[in-house]
């Protein structure tokens, strides 16, 4: 008796090992011939130039820099590239997230050339956040103010007051999902132009820009330079300075688009492997302020958990294998003034989309 029952768990061990390999080997097809959407977003256009520092014109750089990222990008058969535009046309700030939307992108980039009163110069790139410092602010306040140009833009962005730092600063969901990747993106990107390119290092911050706030998938805004610094000026204006400034976006958005290939691959072989393995978490709140996670500094809620990403925090609430056990947590979290939590899930530890884990079959 003993023998057979040895003998069906050695035919058992052998199907799920068979079966492991042709989910892997299905993983792997699927995400060798999977299509990376990548919308460029040239800022500006049309009757709104942008900055005008030294009789640069930022609408024509910005267009310039980004049809030569499409150009080296289509050279990749695993990337198709849409552009917000591709001439000198005025497309309204919602509409450029849209676009994005619509074709359901996995990346937005939108390209910027910076201005200020002094001399100063560097490349700096954007992800969403709730809320920079005073001269971030000043740089989203400028950008942002194209939406005074568009029709009907109070019935557009209702509320929205692009001198206020308070219209600005809600994310949904989607975003705040989405924030990891746009960090890991921006970082790529400003690594190229600091050291490649060995341009001035004005960092990955986070800010208030309308453009992003309207996408719903990992997204940055670049800013090349400063047209009113005028040697940087010339060189963003010059056919080799927008060669070389496209050419790292490219090379860091290509590697990023890999980096989701082994995570596809990776995920797909957790699934497999460990389909148990789920937790759900309420975030509620994200920031650069490293808080002790005691209850007087989250308005009495406890076991509290801080995580670092890149260079922000996000702290969680709750900690369950159960959909309906964390819902309460969310009500709990909401009722203490978090009026903006949201249930996130966990993989193994590895944070996936909260609809991946509600159709899973234990769910």
């Amino acid at each position: 008796m003993q023998s057979q029952q040895k003998h069906k768990n050695i035919i058992k061990r052998k199907i799920l090992f068979v079966l492991f390999f042709i989910l892997l080997s299905n993983s792997f097809s699927v995400f060798a011939q999977k299509e990376y959407v990548v919308v460029l977003d040239a800022g500006h256009g049309g009757k709104d130039p942008g900055n005008l520092g030294n009789g640069f014109k930022e609408k024509s750089i910005a267009l310039k820099v980004v049809l030569k990222i499409g150009a080296l990008l289509e050279k990749h058969k695993d990337v198709k590239v849409l552009y917000t535009r591709n001439k000198d046309v005025f497309i309204d700030l919602w509409k450029r997230g849209d676009i994005a939307n619509q074709a359901k992108a996995d990346l937005f980039v939108s390209v910027h050339c910076d201005s200020h009163t002094s001399n100063a110069f560097g490349a700096g790139t954007f992800v969403l956040g709730l809320r920079g410092n005073k001269k971030n602010l000043e740089i989203a306040k400028r950008e942002n103010a194209v939406i005074l140009l568009e029709d009907n833009y109070r019935d557009k962005y209702e509320g929205f007051d692009s001198n206020s730092a308070e219209s600005v600063i809600g994310l949904s969901l989607l975003q705040e999902e989405n924030l990891d990747k746009s960090l890991a993106i921006a970082s790529l990107i400003q690594n190229n132009f600091t050291f490649k390119l060995k341009r001035n290092n004005r960092k990955v911050k986070q800010d208030n820009f309308q453009v992003l706030r309207e996408t719903i998938m990992p997204s940055v805004l670049v800013e090349l330079g400063f047209l009113t610094n005028r040697k940087e000026g010339s060189f963003l204006n010059s056919k080799n300075g927008q060669a070389k400034m496209a050419n790292e976006i490219a090379v860091a958005i290509y590697s990023y688009i890999k980096n989701l290939k082994l995570n596809t691959v990776i995920d797909s072989v957790n699934t497999v492997a460990t389909i148990n393995e789920i937790k759900f978490k309420v975030q509620i709140g994200v920031g650069k302020n490293r808080l002790i996670t005691k209850s007087y500094n989250f308005k009495g809620l406890k076991n509290i958990e801080r995580k670092l990403f890149g260079s922000v925090y996000k702290y969680y609430y709750g900690n369950s294998s159960s959909y309906n056990a964390i819902k309460d947590s969310l009500e709990k979290a909401k009722s203490k003034g978090y009026k903006q939590a949201f249930i996130i899930a966990f993989k193994n530890g590895k944070k996936i989309a909260l609809e991946e884990a509600l159709k899973m079959p234990q769910y």
